[in-house]
């Protein structure tokens, strides 16, 4: 069992119909037809949403999320119209809510990897692959890869887990030609995503897409390169054969695990609460990542 600890009732606005409450967005569509995504400080972590939430996290998704997209625009178009809040919107949406074109959605995680870590690490421990891709042998915890490799993943609703799956099941599942443009398209992002953030001195282990089509044209939407969707790594504090410091929710996850927490995992319990000392270490993760890919100040 998992899913939400306390499942929030959305917000009403004149105009808006409410379509789905995701992990940590809400969807509406207004009445031009086009999807308003606001993101919430919702924290979800282990297929479980928390009850205790993030200040400031979504504002720095969806400024962070707007900052790449401008950067990616000529690989990649993206789904965002305006950032206006709709009429009758409560104040607290300014700065963290998008106003989108409305996509057909493609159901794939795209996965990019250029590192190996995470889900990627323990189905290469067992089989020296990942999503069927052979890799070299010696490689560890945190290893850079000869070239970054694509390796989707289901599309999971909240409370499930995202399943990685080979190329092959993706062309069944939506054709040779789109999961074709899948892997260029994500591992073209990838690419350039990579080389911006090692100039800042991070390094982009990993990361997830989404796309869907706008008549023809292949669409970068939801969220992209956010602390909630990769893996950011210090790269001066980057070190093969060890879980590597990141700016993404490895405090909350540790903390869940912690005897502090007194969480089994593996019950059907729901997590707890977060102390402070987690909320804080947490948000500032999220305002460092913020501001070390952007240059700004996160006020």
């Amino acid at each position: 069992m998992s899913g939400f600890v306390e499942k929030p009732e959305p917000i009403q606005v004149p105009g808006l119909v409410h379509l789905h409450t995701g992990k940590v967005r809400e969807l509406y569509r207004n009445e031009a037809g086009d999807l308003v995504m606001v993101a919430s400080d919702r924290m979800s972590a282990y297929d479980w949403v928390l009850p205790t939430e993030i200040p400031d996290k979504g504002r720095v998704l969806t400024q962070l999320s707007l900052w790449w997209f401008d950067r990616l625009a000529d690989l990649a178009p993206n789904h965002v119209i305006g950032t206006d809040l709709p009429d009758g919107a409560p104040a607290d949406w300014a700065g963290r809510t998008l106003v989108c074109k409305s996509l057909r959605m493609i159901p794939v995680e795209c996965v990019a990897r250029g590192y190996l870590t995470g889900s990627g690490l323990a189905e290469y421990d067992r089989t020296r692959t990942v999503c069927g891709l052979a890799l070299p042998e010696g490689l560890v915890d945190g290893s850079e890869l000869p070239a970054p490799i694509f390796t989707p993943a289901t599309k999971a609703e909240v409370g499930e887990h995202d399943e990685n799956v080979s190329y092959e099941e993706v062309a069944r599942e939506v054709g040779a030609e789109t999961a074709a443009q899948l892997r260029q398209a994500t591992l073209a992002v990838y690419s350039r995503a990579r080389d911006i953030a090692r100039e800042r001195g991070i390094i982009l282990a990993d990361t997830k897409f989404e796309f869907g089509f706008d008549g023809e044209a292949l669409v970068l939407a939801d969220e992209v390169l956010t602390p909630d969707s990769s893996r950011f790594w210090p790269a001066d504090q980057w070190q093969p054969g060890r879980a590597q410091p990141s700016y993404d929710k490895q405090y909350v996850r540790d903390w869940l695990t912690s005897a502090e927490s007194g969480w089994d995992r593996a019950s059907e319990q729901p997590p707890p609460p977060l102390p402070e000392n987690v909320v804080e270490a947490t948000r500032a993760k999220y305002v460092e990542a913020y501001e070390r890919l952007t240059g700004t100040s996160w006020s």
